[in-house]
């Protein structure tokens, strides 16, 4: 298998977590295995499925147009988690792209 040059989600920051369990079905557990899999060979540094899926629901948010629409000043205000660089894609649309 070869490796990509990049992922969306990049190398991962440290920060303060809270501790969230949720169930999801057996295929998605494999599919965020394989993944977790193939970022620590991307990136070199061992990392499982449960440290990636935060990041992976903050890009998911940031993708999500709804959504960023209905957010706060004050969310706004908080970012998205440390370590996260909006790419041009991320940022918000402008008045021609709507």
């Amino acid at each position: 298998m070869s490796t990509p040059k990049k992922l969306h989600l990049g190398p991962l920051p440290r920060v303060e977590s809270t501790k969230l369990t949720f169930a999801c079905p057996a295929s998605l557990r494999a599919d965020l295995d394989r993944y977790a899999a193939l970022h620590a060979q991307t990136y070199g540094e061992a990392v499982d499925a449960v440290t990636l899926i935060p990041y992976m629901l903050e890009a998911f948010k940031a993708g999500d147009r709804g959504f960023r629409k209905l957010r706060s000043p004050a969310t706004e205000a908080t970012g998205p988690l440390p370590g996260r660089v909006k790419r041009p894609a991320q940022l918000e649309p402008s008045a021609g792209n709507g």
